[in-house]
């Protein structure tokens, strides 16, 4: 995003970031003592120390082989000028990378480290590779509301049960038209371009604010393309049920590690609430915010004692951080993008 020349804007918009900086540690801080209130911490080392080792290494070996799978969808979303597929070292690199950014930085900035550094490495436009992360991020958020809703049923959790203030079924009935409504509207962009195009003419009277829009529109559109096909909007659904559904596993597996007694569908139940939670603005890692939103599930709904939850959540937390934050900086070196400017792009990239 262009900023203006003057001095008094660019100092006006660093302070709206460092607060939100400022905020987003303080969620995490207040969520992470939150977590750790009330636990010994000698049992806690103890459930730690004894964990299995060989469950712990199959949930990170599973959450790892994610990352590349989400190529192959990624590649169903978003093309080269000419139709062709990008290659795919380009999109795993970026990939790679832009987790590994969401692991370090705040903001979940890795999002737009991914458009950014899949735009210079596949000479692909940034409103394609944008618009295909949208697409992509649209489809994650309707398959897990609908493992959640699934585990719900197969649980008979009943409908009145909430995590704090929050019911878990209105929850996921309010992500799940969220979701809808932006897929509907996606595909309204996509396949009505000219009435969508006067209607942004219309409430913008300003010629040169609604061009500007226009062509952006223009840009998303081309990168929506896949919303044009029946058979790629199916294999972009299956691909983001199959993707979730292996992501549940890991986390499943992590659990015998533990000995917790909780089945597949509270593992898809607890994923689904910790990708609500991570939404939340927090440190570098969803540092925090992961661990409260675990504890709660495995606490609240299922009577896991608080040490072995905790146990649990940082275990997890931390050996799957580790793998794909190593492999994203191998893909910094690999390609020879200077992080620092990735950086910078990320959060300017229309400079």
């Amino acid at each position: 995003m262009n900023q203006p020349d003057t001095g008094g804007a660019v100092v006006g918009s660093r302070k709206p970031s460092l607060w939100l900086t400022v905020m987003a540690i303080g969620v995490s801080v207040a969520l992470l003592a939150w977590a750790l209130r009330d636990v010994e911490f000698e049992a806690f080392l103890h459930h730690v120390r004894t964990a299995r080792l060989w469950p712990i290494i199959g949930a990170v070996a599973i959450a790892t082989t994610l990352f590349p799978l989400r190529v192959f969808r990624w590649r169903l979303l978003l093309k080269q000028p000419d139709g062709e597929n990008l290659p795919w070292l380009t999109m795993w690199h970026s990939i790679a990378m832009g987790f590994m950014a969401n692991n370090i930085l705040p903001f979940r900035i890795g999002e737009v480290v991914r458009i950014v550094s899949v735009s210079r490495l596949g000479n692909v436009s940034l409103g394609a590779s944008l618009s295909s992360v949208v697409v992509e991020r649209i489809f994650d958020g309707l398959a897990l509301v609908f493992l959640l809703t699934v585990a719900l049923f197969s649980a008979g959790i009943p409908d009145e049960v909430s995590l704090g203030a929050v019911s878990l079924t209105q929850a996921a009935s309010i992500a799940g038209v969220l979701g809808a409504t932006a897929l509907v509207a996606a595909i309204v962009v996509v396949a009505f371009p000219q009435p969508v195009e006067r209607l942004i003419q219309l409430v913008v009277p300003n010629p040169k604010w609604s061009a500007k829009l226009v062509g952006i529109l223009e840009d998303l559109r081309h990168g929506m393309a896949a919303l044009r096909s029946p058979v790629r909007i199916l294999g972009v659904a299956l691909w983001s049920i199959s993707l979730w559904l292996l992501n549940g596993l890991s986390f499943y597996v992590m659990f015998l590690a533990f000995d917790i007694p909780v089945d597949f569908g509270g593992a898809l139940i607890m994923q689904g609430v910790l990708a609500i939670g991570i939404s939340v603005p927090s440190a570098p890692g969803y540092v925090g915010v992961f661990e409260a939103a675990i504890k709660l599930v495995l606490v609240t709904l299922y009577g896991v004692s608080v040490d072995v939850a905790l146990a649990y959540a940082l275990t997890y937390h931390l050996t799957t951080f580790i793998p794909i934050t190593l492999l994203g900086l191998w893909s910094v070196a690999r390609t020879g993008l200077n992080f620092k400017g990735l950086r910078q792009a990320a959060t300017q990239p229309g400079e």
